[in-house]
């Protein structure tokens, strides 16, 4: 996702000192900075979440889009909908091995919309 957000933001590029916020507007997927060398963490992320927060689980009540529906909101809930990264020298002050992820919390959750802001001091000829 960092590679995507940063394609649709290009202006980042220009800021010598700043930050990026990034918001879902969504209420059943999240955002999150985590490591993003391995795709074994995201496979442990969602058997973490499945089995913290199962579909099945009897004390849901809010299931009018389905099993996965209320499920979806808490690991939203959870993660929260939005992350806020510095920037220095026209680049995201991320971690060696962080990323932004966009977390789809639902089965079949559709296309989903981001608001992206950056602001800072831009530097002359950048």
């Amino acid at each position: 996702m960092t590679a995507e957000i940063l394609d649709a933001l290009p202006e980042t590029a220009r800021l010598e000192v700043g930050l990026l916020h990034v918001f879902v507007r969504h209420t059943s997927a999240s955002l999150t900075v985590n490591e993003n060398a391995s795709a074994a963490v995201l496979r442990d992320f969602r058997s973490w979440f499945d089995a913290a927060v199962p579909e099945d689980a009897p004390f849901w009540t809010h299931r009018a889009e389905g099993p996965d529906d209320m499920p979806a909101h808490v690991k939203a809930a959870l993660l929260g909908s939005a992350v806020s990264v510095p920037v220095a020298g026209g680049r995201l002050e991320l971690g060696t091995w962080q990323g932004i992820y966009l977390c789809e919390h639902r089965d079949s959750g559709g296309p989903r919309t981001l608001v992206l802001t950056a602001w800072g001091e831009e530097t002359a000829g950048r």
